[in-house]
């Protein structure tokens, strides 16, 4: 399969970055519609936001831990597509989809069974851990086939191709829309109907990616004995995405668990403006994913002059993305608190610190875009000990410092702004010193 010379221009990035931003914006859409319709039920809708939020992040959390295998899956496709060696590299996508099974129900079962001590662990009590373990029991099915779709996303993504996971993407969205609103205002489930709806959600993206791997890629689902010879490498970048995961939900986990020793209407304002946070995220992060899929294309041509020009492109878009949220966020944060929630005490205490939130979005524009671009290189040891350094060293400290002067939430966005901050500055100025001496 011959594939020619990778340029970088502002059609070749929107090309991928375009569709992988319609994509990307699915999965925070999915909890930000769950949390709209559970806010606006007629009965103890604060602790049912407040729960949704709870469990949703714990469960993000779990896949994107595990999702560490899409990001190092597309690099290496990316590489061995750069190298004219896609062929080769067959067998070990086969091997990692059924590894992803056995760890997918693995998941599933010990999710399952310590469901009431996880959101012990939260700190959540009464209605909001009753709420918060309902929605988890059901939603703790779908992480099987969102670990299996993410990862044939990433596969797509190696092979220059964002397109068919938008469209994937979106097919699931409006199936989980329109469930949650018969199930949830319909047929009067609940929480639990916004849950099954994500579930079918979830099984509906999995059977969609899997006939479109089959049947547009060289990849199939025939099992080959014995280990690839790029599995040591694979499983290294794995290893090694996974621990950065990790350090980014401790991050997530430590905010949510803030808010929540504050109060039930602290929790509920903390799911909402982590909901936007990381829509936010996703957006930007359709450059980031442009740049995972042209660096490690890249890499594997040898073009090693061109990458810091690719930076400074994939920067340059994602800081346009992250001043037009900043606009829209300016312009409507009244209408966007009362989409999820219409209780006043909640939306006093979102729009005391949402602000920040606000400011907040060119520096995380600047760590996504390069977040990307080391992905896409392998960088997976650097990666992660950056992510250890900016959580112990800027976040916790941050937190802790800030909530013993009474600052509440200010204390849990304050730490995020370091923490981002640390992040962009990193990387920036590693990859100047690096790449930039070769363009």
């Amino acid at each position: 399969m011959k594939t020619t010379e990778t340029t970088i221009n502002f059609s070749t990035i929107n090309k991928l970055a375009i569709p992988a931003i319609f994509a990307g914006i699915v999965e925070p859409l999915l909890s930000m519609t769950d949390a709209a319709i559970i806010g606006h039920i007629p009965k103890n809708a604060t602790a049912a936001l407040a729960a949704v939020g709870l469990a949703g992040s714990f469960i993000s959390a779990l896949v994107w831990g595990l999702s560490a295998s899409s990001v190092a899956i597309s690099s290496l496709v990316g590489q061995y597509l750069g190298k004219n060696k896609l062929l080769q590299l067959k067998p070990l996508v086969t091997q990692v989809l059924y590894g992803h099974i056995i760890f997918g129900l693995l998941l599933i079962t010990l999710g399952y069974t310590f469901a009431t001590t996880i959101f012990d662990l939260y700190k959540a009590k009464g209605l909001v851990h009753h709420y918060a373990v309902v929605y988890f029991e059901i939603r703790i099915f779908g992480v099987l086939f969102t670990l299996l779709t993410l990862f044939m996303f990433g596969v797509f993504r190696g092979l220059q191709n964002t397109i068919t996971a938008m469209y994937i993407s979106w097919v699931g969205f409006l199936v989980n829309v329109v469930l949650s609103l018969i199930f949830v205002y319909g047929l009067d489930y609940g929480i639990a109907g916004a849950a099954y709806a994500s579930l079918i959600a979830q099984v509906t993206m999995f059977a969609l990616a899997l006939y479109f791997l089959l049947k547009n890629t060289v990849f199939d689902l025939k099992y080959t004995g014995g280990n690839h010879t790029e599995m040591p490498y694979f499983l290294k970048l794995f290893f090694n995405f996974i621990a950065r995961t990790f350090f980014i939900n401790l991050v997530l986990f430590l905010a949510n668990r803030q808010a929540t020793s504050y109060g039930e209407h602290y929790i509920a304002a903390q799911t909402i403006a982590i909901n936007i946070w990381l829509f936010s995220s996703f957006f930007i992060d359709g450059y980031a994913n442009a740049g995972n899929a042209l660096s490690g294309k890249l890499l594997g041509e040898q073009s090693h002059e061109k990458l810091w020009t690719l930076s400074l492109k994939i920067i340059k878009y994602s800081v346009f993305a992250a001043v037009f949220l900043m606009a829209i966020y300016s312009i409507f944060y009244k209408q966007i608190v009362a989409t999820f929630i219409d209780k006043t005490a909640v939306q006093t205490v979102f729009l005391q610190f949402f602000w920040l939130v606000i400011l907040m979005q060119p520096i995380n524009a600047i760590a996504f875009a390069l977040d990307g671009v080391f992905k896409g290189l392998g960088k997976a040891v650097f990666l992660r000990n950056l992510l250890f350094g900016a959580t112990f060293l800027g976040f916790i400290p941050t937190l802790f410092i800030a909530d013993y002067y009474g600052l509440k939430m200010y204390s849990i966005w304050l730490a995020f702004a370091v923490w981002m901050l640390a992040r962009a500055g990193v990387l920036f100025f590693y990859m100047k010193g690096v790449y930039k001496m070769e363009s």
